[in-house]
């Protein structure tokens, strides 16, 4: 399956993509926020992850890249589970190499992952979250017109970061509307065009 927007393809993993993602979680300025680069163990271990969250549930983190084929990141919806701070939830996230920040990539492939959640999945809210010092993050947040929710803030300890403190903002299924996705019957089919921006969207 595939999604594409203005300028990005949104897709599926294969096994061939190993290499890509290693690469993007090796750099230590892109993981700058997660305690550090992967190790090529624990990038495989992650990426099946993703590819286990898409084949049990049929969302998860895509695979972004440029029309082209140009590999960008990843961005998309994943179910967390119940041990979470808050609970479960569904949480959108992306990431991208370094040469692809500046270009408004990221909101443009959040806003066309969240289209695809509240529509096909039928999905009633989705959460993001980021620290406090990510203001690249909380721009994409703010371009994508999601709610502040300081009532759902929390602080989680990992082994690879300490203590991490998460400032969270919310989408609910009305996103449809503001994010102005076309109708059910222009998005159908594994290649529709389902997000549209505007040409003047252009952020981190």
């Amino acid at each position: 399956m595939r999604i594409e927007t203005e300028r990005l393809r949104l897709r599926t993993w294969e096994d061939a993509d190993r290499d890509d993602f290693a690469a993007l979680n090796a750099d230590p300025i892109v993981m700058g926020d997660l305690g550090g680069p992967l190790d090529r163990g624990d990038s495989d271990s992650k990426f099946d992850r993703y590819l286990e969250a898409y084949k049990s549930n049929r969302y998860g983190r895509w695979l972004v890249e440029t029309i082209d084929g140009e590999f960008l990141g990843y961005c998309g919806v994943m179910p967390v589970r119940d041990d979470h701070p808050i609970g479960l939830h569904d949480e959108i996230g992306w990431r991208l190499i370094r040469k692809a920040w500046g270009n408004g990539y990221a909101t443009e492939a959040a806003r066309a992952a969240l289209i695809d959640v509240f529509r096909r999945v039928k999905l009633l809210e989705v959460l993001a979250y980021t620290a406090p010092d990510n203001l690249r993050s909380q721009a994409v947040m703010k371009r994508l017109q999601l709610k502040r929710d300081a009532s759902r803030d929390f602080s989680i300890c990992s082994n690879r970061v300490g203590t991490w403190q998460g400032l969270v903002w919310r989408a609910q299924s009305d996103f449809l509307a503001s994010a102005g996705a076309p109708p059910n019957n222009a998005c159908s089919g594994p290649q529709a065009r389902c997000a549209r921006l505007a040409a003047a969207d252009r952020e981190c």
